[in-house]
């Protein structure tokens, strides 16, 4: 694995268990996702911030940020792959396959018919959470090995 794949993966880990707080109060931690990659204008939780959180871990990596927080802007960013190795974006589909909605983190890992993705707002937090194969819309790596 290459150093920039290193450095992003443990730059995205390092936010592991940052988390939404219930009620009114909002996480600090969120609000820079947004702020720092050009979305200072939100001050809240209640936007997707899936994608945000992959500009963010991105921007600190020198790596190409999205100008927009819709988790399927990540489908045209870097290469396409069919074999994605740890590191790799992966992007899966909401409500339906031709639905605007989607959701976007990093590629883990593949165990049987679940991929394991590290990401935001996955259950309202950054972890590492199992979602099933066929929600996978394409998986892209934006390293250049």
């Amino acid at each position: 694995m290459n150093e920039k794949r290193i450095n992003f993966l443990i730059t995205a880990l390092k936010e592991y268990g940052v988390a939404e707080i219930p009620g009114d109060k909002v996480n600090p931690e969120i609000l820079k996702y947004f702020h720092e990659t050009g979305f200072e204008y939100i001050n809240d939780e209640t936007t997707s911030w899936c994608a945000t959180f992959i500009n963010w871990v991105c921007k600190k990596n020198g790596l190409e940020i999205a100008g927009n927080l819709l988790a399927r802007t990540r489908l045209k960013i870097g290469k396409t792959t069919i074999q994605p190795r740890c590191g790799d974006i992966v992007v899966f589909w909401r409500e339906s396959e031709n639905s605007w909605k989607g959701h976007v983190a990093i590629y883990i890992n593949r165990i049987s018919d679940k991929i394991y993705a590290l990401g935001g707002n996955q259950d309202n937090m950054v972890n590492i959470k199992a979602y099933p194969i066929n929600q996978v819309l394409g998986y892209r790596n934006i390293f250049d090995d």
